[in-house]
């Protein structure tokens, strides 16, 4: 018979191995998670149009992956590439525009002036700008001299998401392909390693992925629409462009008011100082406060999670992980409320037998 130090290295070594292969498989996928997480959050979200597509194609699953991978792309990626034409033409009027502005800024409406600190600090920089109307143009001229690295930097960061982009498409395709039987398997695996319990955990996992999902994407729709609407009654000259900025800003928590500022900002660049006022009370008091009221109603409406988790799991998910933390975040913390409620399931049992 095998003495126990002899089972305990048979034993071991297998793990071992297992443990250097993962380690190994970790170091080669590092590079593509945050695709990978992209993609995974974009085929859970749109999964019930890609069954659609899959029973309209008699379930041919790489006809339905590529159409199902083809309109996804076009609903994201081409209100992306039209938003960055427009934002290049409204770029273009931007700097004859601050120089006009500061060459012969506005007055200051009386509402300011009364205003302390505030109204007096306006009236310093409208009579300093008066006086030297050439300054002006010499500090933007020194600024983008000095930041022309950072202009460089920001130009290969755009081709470097670019080409992310273009890998979360072909990762989407084999997820809508192959999505069912790698979710059976994930299953599977896992179940042998935790146990049945783990059924509970996914479940867990897939129900905050929908509210995040959706709660984050209804909300961030409802504020750009109601944005874009408040750009048109102000006369802004892009306000489809705004809102669709608006939309993409409100994705992050208190993203907004960068946004509806910049549209008040250009309004004011244009002297069309009471419409950027109104646009920056419409923002801070409707589009703002639409993220309190709706965000919290999505989520709760669809996960029994406390919103006050999913609020930590986005703002933390975000600082950890960039952008796709906003899924990434809600997700870990839910499967931990989950085995949390698990380990704590007892406690309801002895309170009501008492």
């Amino acid at each position: 018979m095998l003495n126990a130090k002899t089972k305990f290295s048979r034993r071991l070594v297998p793990w071992l191995a297992l443990g250097g292969l993962v380690a190994l498989a970790s170091m080669v996928v590092a590079p593509f998670l945050a695709p990978i997480a992209w993609a995974s959050v974009l085929a859970y979200a749109s999964w019930p149009v890609a069954e659609r597509i899959r029973r309209g194609c008699n379930n041919k699953d790489t006809l339905a992956a590529f159409l199902a991978t083809a309109l996804l792309a076009l609903t994201i990626f081409l209100p992306l590439v039209w938003l960055i034409w427009l934002a290049q033409q409204e770029i273009g009027h931007l700097f004859p525009a601050l120089q006009a502005f500061l060459a012969n800024p506005p007055p200051v409406p009386e509402a300011l002036r009364s205003m302390p600190w505030i109204g007096e600090w306006l009236m310093q920089q409208q009579a300093h700008f008066t006086a030297n109307p050439n300054g002006a143009s010499l500090v933007i001229k020194t600024w983008l001299a000095a930041h022309t690295a950072d202009l460089s930097t920001l130009a290969g960061g755009l081709g470097k998401n670019l080409a992310k982009m273009i890998l979360v498409v072909v990762i989407l395709f084999f997820f809508f392909r192959d999505g069912t039987r790698i979710v059976r398997e994930l299953r599977h695996v896992l179940e042998r390693f935790i146990g049945a319990q783990v059924h509970d955990y996914l479940h867990a996992a897939g129900t905050t992925t929908r509210a995040v999902v959706y709660g984050i994407l209804l909300t961030a729709l409802v504020q750009g629409v109601v944005a874009g609407l408040g750009y048109w009654v102000a006369g802004l000259t892009s306000p489809v462009m705004f809102g669709l900025l608006t939309m993409i800003l409100a994705l992050i928590p208190f993203g907004t008011p960068l946004a509806w500022g910049a549209a008040g900002l250009l309004l004011l660049l244009q002297g069309e100082t009471a419409a950027a006022i109104g646009v920056w009370i419409w923002g801070a008091a409707i589009v703002s406060q639409l993220d309190n009221v709706l965000r919290p109603l999505f989520i709760s409406s669809i996960s029994p999670i406390p919103f006050l988790l999913v609020l930590f799991g986005v703002l933390g998910g975000l600082l950890a992980f960039g952008l796709v933390g906003l899924f990434i975040g809600p997700i870990v913390l839910s499967v931990v409320w989950a085995v949390w409620r698990e380990w704590t399931a007892h406690l309801d049992e002895v309170a009501t037998v008492n």
